[in-house]
């Protein structure tokens, strides 16, 4: 290890063999009284190596006051337990930080329902992990009130949000929101589209906001509307064909069915007949 008055000589001799052209005789004789067993005859003789040697001598010097920065800095070779502080308020878990010496940062707030408001919900890092004295710790805190978002901003706040998009492009968009209570009611309809949004049981309009905690209803058609219609038309042909069976008749001699008189034909011959019976 050199001592202070070394260091001192050194530093000097760079200087002196920067400023060599510059510098007086009076000045070189001085440098040479204080030196410490250096000497400037071998620097004079040989001022390549000197300047190496110097220059090693100053790396070295370096990169200790470097590796000495560093672990002043870095408190290299301390550590300490990480207090949990999950569940308590901020306040509460401030305090507790700080007497540790530990500095605190809110990251975010988040909302939970089974967390009182004001309490942190999550710390970055976890509880007992072992870190720098001094360390930055992220808290997240639980909000008072719910994130409110707006479903549908397109269009007037008289409409209904998300009337006629598609069912995966809804479900997809409430779930990037953050909706998590999304139930799924199918209705009668012609076809796979949104028939109407209910958050806590109330329709959901344009430009509304709601909170994500909702309770979410979305009403989607099954698009069996179609189906139906035309399973109705043809159970009343069907009764009606039971009741009116001479409609279909077969001709033997063919053996083809004949469709006979329509119901508005036999409509047409029973008033006819009631007419010639009032004559």
């Amino acid at each position: 290890m050199f001592n202070q008055k070394c260091i001192q000589t050194l530093i000097f001799h760079i200087f002196l063999l920067t400023l060599r052209t510059k510098t007086s005789d009076g000045l070189k004789t001085k440098a040479n009284k204080i030196s410490c067993g250096l000497g400037s005859g071998f620097i004079s003789r040989h001022p390549v190596l000197a300047n190496i040697g110097i220059i090693c001598i100053i790396a070295i010097l370096g990169i200790y006051v470097v590796y000495v920065a560093i672990a002043l800095f870095t408190k290299h070779g301390q550590s300490e337990e990480l207090p949990g502080v999950e569940g308590e308020t901020y306040t509460e878990a401030v305090n507790i930080l700080h007497k540790r010496g530990f500095k605190v940062d809110i990251r975010d707030s988040l909302y939970r329902e089974d967390v009182k408001p004001g309490r942190v919900i999550e710390q970055f890092p976890k509880a007992n992990s072992i870190v720098k004295p001094g360390r930055k710790i992220f808290l997240y805190i639980n909000a008072v009130h719910p994130r409110e978002v707006v479903i549908d901003n397109n269009g007037s706040p008289n409409e209904l949000a998300m009337k006629g998009e598609s069912f995966r492009s809804a479900m997809a968009k409430l779930d990037e929101l953050g909706f998590k209570n999304v139930r799924v009611v199918k209705v009668l309809g012609s076809t796979d589209r949104v028939v109407k949004v209910s958050a806590n049981g109330k329709p959901v309009r344009k430009i509304q906001k709601v909170p994500v905690s909702a309770s979410i209803v979305l009403e989607v058609s099954d698009g069996r509307l179609g189906a139906v219609k035309d399973s109705l038309q043809n159970e009343e042909l069907m009764r009606y064909y039971q009741e009116n069976p001479e409609i279909y008749q077969t001709d033997e001699s063919t053996g083809v069915e004949d469709p006979g008189n329509t119901p508005s034909e036999i409509e047409e011959e029973e008033e006819q007949t009631n007419t010639s019976y009032l004559e």
